[in-house]
């Protein structure tokens, strides 16, 4: 069975590996891991545990963040559609971690700040 790697990068420069199963979120192999995500709803209608896409398929080739918006889509499947993102949002490569499936290795910045870019669901 193929797995993707998402590396989570916290505000504060730590990073947890995980391998997640290819009809698995990233929540739930974040949580089996032991690692606490941000999170409520699980539904995709609250953006609690909203991240951010920063590189798919390795790392950006200087090992910074790429200036250019990240195609979440090219690294993420949905189990249903992501109500409380926009358009906009999401092509900016916000992500919500909850319904998300991975479809190749990426890195995500996650976290309070992730989630303060982004504010609050109208679905909330």
């Amino acid at each position: 069975m193929t797995r993707y790697d998402a590396t989570l990068e916290w505000p504060d420069g730590r990073t947890d590996a995980v391998a997640v199963d290819p009809r698995e979120t990233v929540l739930d192999a974040a949580l089996r891991e032991g690692i606490r995500l941000p999170s409520d709803c699980r539904k995709g209608t609250c953006t609690t545990c909203v991240g951010r896409v920063i590189a798919v398929g390795g790392d950006a080739p200087d090992g910074r963040e790429s200036a250019e918006p990240i195609d979440a889509a090219a690294a993420f499947d949905y189990r249903r559609q992501p109500e409380a993102l926009t358009d906009g949002e999401r092509a900016d490569g916000y992500v919500l971690l909850c319904i998300a499936v991975p479809r190749a290795d990426c890195r995500i910045a996650v976290g309070p700040t992730i989630r303060a870019e982004v504010g609050d669901s109208p679905w909330r």
